[in-house]
């Protein structure tokens, strides 16, 4: 299993928000410059970036700070919020981030994303799909910075996508994500039972080395973490099996 560090940013600030709730921000002390070579220096080949701004109101605030983050080759940038016409994509690419993460469009423009899947490779485009649990226990889809409910679950919107090639698929239970209470196992072991063959990243709820070693037991392919990571909640010996090049 591959671990993939997260930045989230507000404002040019490094943030994380509890659950997807705006109101419950976490300001860190750090600059975005300085955890990526942190995360560097672990081992890690890819960082996760996330611009909070664009996902809920689709202000490119932050976009200068990325193409700056994008200078360096040393770690390959999957960066997403906010993603919803092919010139934004476009621009990202061409400023050497590696891999886009398309969300609310996914869902509200399903035949224009699959031709920029088409157009941009299936390598370069992962589909970040934000789930709450109904009370029947089916994960329907959040949009808008998880603002906006959907009647759509996980597994249709899958679906629409799979004829085209889609191989990257981040999924975060929002009800999990900054909690620290560790990862919703049962969500991502239904993931790959129902598509094997995608490569899943599993978010939310990340909070010990147990909770990594546990994903990995279950197959999945790559996860995201953000607050452990900020907050040093996993040593450095428990980190090193998810980072090819500790």
């Amino acid at each position: 299993m591959l671990l993939i560090p997260s930045i989230d940013l507000r404002g040019g600030h490094c943030v994380r928000l509890l659950k997807g709730d705006f109101t419950a921000e976490t300001r860190y002390q750090f600059e975005a410059q300085e955890l990526l070579s942190r995360y560097q220096r672990l081992g890690a080949p890819w960082l996760h970036v996330v611009d909070l701004d664009a996902a809920r109101d689709g202000m490119a605030s932050n976009r200068s700070l990325i193409h700056q983050l994008a200078t360096q080759r040393a770690v390959g940038l999957q960066v997403g919020g906010g993603l919803r016409d092919r010139a934004a994509i476009n621009d990202l690419l061409t400023h050497g981030v590696a891999r886009v993460v398309i969300g609310s469009a996914a869902v509200e423009q399903p035949g224009q994303v699959a031709d920029w899947m088409h157009s941009f490779g299936p390598e370069r485009i992962c589909l970040a799909f934000d789930v709450r649990l109904d009370v029947q226990g089916i994960p329907l889809l959040h949009t808008r910075g998880w603002q906006h409910r959907t009647a759509l679950s996980l597994w249709d919107a899958v679906a629409t996508f799979t004829d085209g090639g889609l191989k990257h698929v981040l999924c975060t239970d929002i009800d999990r994500d900054g909690a620290l209470g560790g990862p919703n196992l049962a969500l991502y072991q239904e993931a790959l039972q129902r598509y094997p063959h995608i490569q899943w990243q599993a978010s939310g709820g990340i909070g010990s080395g147990a909770d990594l070693a546990a994903l990995a037991a279950h197959g999945v392919p790559a996860a995201i973490s953000g607050k452990a990571l900020l907050e040093e909640r996993i040593s450095v010996e428990e980190l090193q099996p998810y980072l090819p090049n500790a």
